[in-house]
């Protein structure tokens, strides 16, 4: 779904559940040697290495959110270039009684200038190491999967995942309504070549657009899995995702939709180049939400058809 409007999220009776988005880099020597920065004493997990990088300030892109984090982290000039991989986890956090949802962007980049020290009072080493050395290392499970390194007992998941809604609108100091959401989504296309958008419904941002088959993500859950339960859902279509193509940032200051008030808007959203092997007829589950028709369309006919900037900036990547 192009918006989920959901208000309400239940608390558990121990913990509040959180949602964050942060961005990784993936940094790498002439050696083979991966740039890790250690957590100190001062951070919720010490000892624990993990990847240059943390959240993603409201209307920030994630590349950029590299670089300054970064920089303030290790001295270091980055440059963040093609997205490497998106991944979430849930982790009880018990000591800020809270259970967080991380969405996590990782870019592949590379250091500009500057020599490795830690500067932040959350991070006590930061160095480049070789990968048998990571090996031997606590690193965060996200760090572990990307390096392709066995997974350690960091950051289990809570034993009772919470009900919390896609996205939950925060009241700013200033008194303006704001909302930072993830959703994936795909640019679905079959073996003939045909491409399938979705319509954004009246009464939502960019009605009548067409928009790619997507939504939000749930909580506690994996991009990829999002976006083939949304194309489902919205279009009864099974697709099988290929590559992940990019991740999108847009920000609409004063956005209006069903609440009928203005929502300064930020939204994150990874896409990915999807597949469906044997198309069926398209069936529309999300009756009366933010999604109004589906359809398939042949390449020529996507070019006349008014689109969202997420289904223009995907269409781009595949030329």
């Amino acid at each position: 779904m192009p918006v989920g409007r959901e208000h309400s999220y239940l608390v558990t009776a121990e913990l509040t559940p959180l949602r964050r988005i942060a961005a990784y880099a993936a940094c790498t020597d002439d050696n083979g040697h991966v740039l890790l920065i250690r957590e100190s004493v001062r951070s919720g997990t010490p000892g624990v290495w993990t990847l240059p990088g943390g959240s993603v300030l409201h209307g920030e892109h994630p590349r950029d959110a590299v670089v300054r984090e970064a920089a303030a982290e290790s001295g270091l000039l980055l440059r963040a270039n093609a997205a490497l991989d998106v991944l979430a986890d849930t982790r009880a956090r018990r000591q800020r009684q809270v259970t967080l949802h991380t969405d996590r962007v990782v870019f592949a980049a590379q250091v500009i200038s500057g020599e490795p020290e830690p500067l932040s009072p959350t991070v006590d080493d930061v160095r480049w190491i070789s990968m048998e050395e990571a090996e031997t290392l606590q690193l965060r499970p996200f760090v572990a999967q990307i390096l392709k390194l066995p997974l350690s007992t960091v950051d289990l998941p809570p034993e009772q995942m919470p009900d919390f809604p896609g996205f939950d609108i925060q009241q700013a100091p200033d008194g303006r309504h704001t909302v930072q959401r993830f959703a994936a989504y795909g640019l679905v296309r079959d073996v003939a070549g045909r491409v399938l958008l979705t319509q954004v419904a009246p009464g939502y941002p960019d009605a009548g657009c067409w928009h790619l088959p997507g939504g939000g993500t749930d909580f506690g859950e994996q991009p990829a899995q999002a976006l083939l339960r949304e194309l489902a859902e919205e279009t009864g279509q099974t697709g099988r995702i290929h590559a992940l193509l990019g991740v999108a940032s847009h920000r609409e200051p004063e956005q209006i939709g069903p609440e009928g008030f203005a929502i300064d808007w930020h939204g994150v959203r990874p896409y990915y180049d999807v597949v469906v092997d044997d198309p069926t007829e398209v069936v529309l589950a999300d009756v009366g939400g933010s999604t109004t028709g589906a359809r398939w369309f042949d390449p020529a006919e996507v070019e006349e058809l008014p689109k969202t900037a997420v289904t223009v900036e995907a269409l781009r990547a595949v030329g």
